[in-house]
């Protein structure tokens, strides 16, 4: 989930704009974390499974 969409509990304002303390360390938080850190370990596994079928179908394809 991106930060541009929540809004702070604290000031009842987007978190996007930082306009109190909770806002700006959650905007820090949310955008020092990584794009594969939000999902869980199945999600992982299902996209590590596309990623080998993919790859196991463009190696066939080019023998």
């Amino acid at each position: 989930m991106t930060y541009d969409r929540l809004v702070c509990a604290n000031c009842a304002a987007p978190v996007s704009e930082g306009r109190c303390p909770v806002c700006r360390a959650n905007r820090e938080r949310l955008q020092q974390e990584s794009f594969l850190a939000g999902l869980n370990p199945a999600a992982l596994i299902a996209l590590l499974a596309v990623l080998v079928a993919a790859l196991a179908l463009l190696a066939h394809q080019t023998t």
